[in-house]
């Protein structure tokens, strides 16, 4: 085994980009569904090497970047998928989209990996300048007249020369999150497979740290493994010791957290639910002919049980009706008045049911111009209370960038319809009287950490229907532990109704306490999970991982000044 590092060494000093790219690849099965952690922490330790063998900045940053590609390009396999489901386009155009995504969310890792090059201890540097001139200097005049014999042969240089350093791994895991932040917003951002998505075992430091601050923690581990292997000991304590004390503050914070009602002094009120899964394939979502039996699935699951009123819980664009009054009659298949008749006649009289449907917008001369993807509130008497219009859209999913360009050369919308989406105003919570304060997140928005809750009307639970039926094997469970990880940090119940699966109630630890798998149809009759107090990061959102990945950058830069 020994002699086999010298030339995995030798093969990663040839071909650095090459392995950076087989890491990446291997980093990714950290994820779901595969929850190959264990794995993600090599590749990482093994690219923070790689980087630490860099003779240049920009060799860092491509070797960063090749990292990238391989990680997102297998992470988000599963949006290749969603292009089997448009006829407009091609299904190879699909893995071209995964492929051109990775090009360009790789830049924040090449980053990361830039940035962090510049903590490399200064004899790291020297030893790879040699290495990549070929080894060591040139050799002296009387070696090449031959009046010496040349020196032997040196060894093959080992993966990572000298100290790799404490500076070096701090500023890693510093820099790898601000980037992560960074990704999340920048150009709409997208924040699909944070890196603290792997390591769900120190899911609860997200309480206080958040979700990009639980992968510098992630970061940290990795550069532990990696100076624990260099037999560097005196670096890896002190990181050891940044965990753990992380880790004890998380378990603080738990334990005095309680449920939001008991710190009112008052019981925590129940309130049942039913979710509904009906197994509605993307391919069969939007045929014409097949809607009354879609609606007919979805009937037969919600029809009630009993008396007890419930607040009944259907997937993203349940339905293809439209129930708001107003708009052109072509767009009507039935009148609004019949289609909330029908959903009325699965209710109880208390009954209150959340749906996603859609919302036409007109302009002045009564012209469709875009549309909302809502979740509506009916009543059991057919009435509508408040509605909640999705604020983050998917690009190419709900809305066409530059439309006029990319239309003309043949692309559109993932889903069908010629009219983009607009976007609504942002988190914001539901008052549904007996049922309780409801925040919304529709789909794609749960990814986003510290952006779900309206902190200024803190909801009971958040209500997160989903459409994952185009999301491949992969997409559902990924969509799910995201998810959880938003449970965590907000101290909140979330609630997930999709028409493929994973349905599913999590309590406000982040536990799955009951779903329904993929590809089944089913429903889930119980009761919201009590919410906690406001954590931490539910006060102060992602300042607490930004701060913390500045302090981080901070201690790293001291210890490059005092030279450890």
């Amino acid at each position: 085994m020994t002699a086999l590092f010298p030339r995995i060494a030798a093969f990663a000093d040839r071909w650095p980009k090459l392995v950076a790219l087989l890491l990446g690849a291997v980093s990714a099965t950290g994820f779901a569904p595969l929850h190959l952690w264990p794995l993600t922490l090599i590749a990482l330790a093994g690219w923070m090497a790689l980087v630490a063998r860099s003779a240049m900045g920009r060799r860092a940053f491509g070797i960063g970047w090749a990292f990238g590609v391989g990680h997102f390009t297998i992470g988000l396999n599963w949006i290749a998928t969603a292009f089997t489901y448009q006829a407009a386009m091609p299904a190879w155009l699909g893995w071209i989209a995964v492929l051109l995504l990775a090009l360009y969310l790789a830049v924040y890792p090449a980053l990361a990996a830039w940035g962090a090059w510049f903590f490399i201890p200064p004899r790291n540097l020297e030893v790879a300048a040699r290495s990549a001139d070929g080894g060591g200097a040139r050799p002296s005049a009387d070696v090449a007249e031959g009046r010496e014999p040349p020196p032997p042969a040196s060894p093959v240089p080992l993966p990572v020369p000298g100290k790799i350093g404490l500076s070096f791994v701090l500023a890693f895991a510093a820099l790898w999150t601000l980037t992560e932040w960074l990704r999340s917003w920048v150009f709409t951002g997208f924040a699909w497979n944070p890196l603290g998505a792997t390591t769900a075992q120190l899911a609860d430091l997200s309480r206080i740290i958040g979700t990009y601050g639980l992968g510098a923690v992630t970061c940290l581990i990795a550069g532990v493994i990696l100076l624990l292997f260099w037999r560097q000991q005196t670096a890896a304590i002190p990181l050891l010791a940044v965990v753990l004390v992380a880790s004890s503050l998380s378990s603080i914070d738990q334990m005095g957290d309680g449920t939001a009602a008991d710190m009112k002094g008052k019981r925590t009120p129940r309130i049942p639910i039913t979710v509904i899964q009906p197994n509605v394939g993307q391919e069969d979502k939007w045929e014409g002919n097949k809607a009354d039996a879609n609606f007919a699935k979805l009937a037969r699951l919600t029809a009630p049980k009993d008396d007890i009123p419930r607040l009944i819980l259907w997937p993203e664009a349940a339905i293809p009706d439209y129930l708001e009054t107003g708009y052109p009659p072509v767009y009507y298949d039935r009148s609004p008045a019949e289609a909330r008749g029908r959903l009325v006649a699965l209710m109880n009289p208390q009954d209150v049911m959340l749906l996603g449907a859609l919302k036409l917008e007109l302009d002045k001369t009564g012209d469709v111009v875009g549309a909302r993807n809502a979740v509506m509130t009916v009543r059991g008497d057919g009435t509508l209370g408040p509605r909640y219009d999705k604020s983050h859209l998917v690009p190419y999913g709900e809305y066409l960038p530059m439309r006029p360009i990319l239309s003309a050369i043949g692309l559109s919308r993932l889903a069908p319809g010629d009219i983009d989406f607009w976007p609504g105003p942002g988190p914001h919570t539901l008052d549904l009287g007996r049922f309780g304060k409801a925040g919304l997140q529709i789909c794609y928005e749960i990814i986003f950490s510290g952006q779900v809750v309206d902190r200024a009307h803190r909801p009971d639970f958040i209500f997160n229907p989903s459409n994952d039926a185009w999301f491949g094997g992969w997409g559902p469970p990924q969509h799910l532990a995201q998810a959880r990880l938003r449970a965590i940090e907000e101290g909140l119940p979330v609630i997930r109704s999709t028409p493929t699966g994973i349905s599913a109630v999590i309590d406000a630890d982040g536990r799955v306490l009951d779903s329904i798998p993929m590809h089944r149809p089913g429903r889930i009759d119980t009761v919201v999970p009590p919410a906690h107090a406001p954590t931490l990061f539910a006060r102060y959102g992602n300042a607490l991982p930004v701060a913390f990945a500045l302090l981080l950058l901070a201690l790293a830069i001291a210890f490059r000044r005092r030279g450890r």
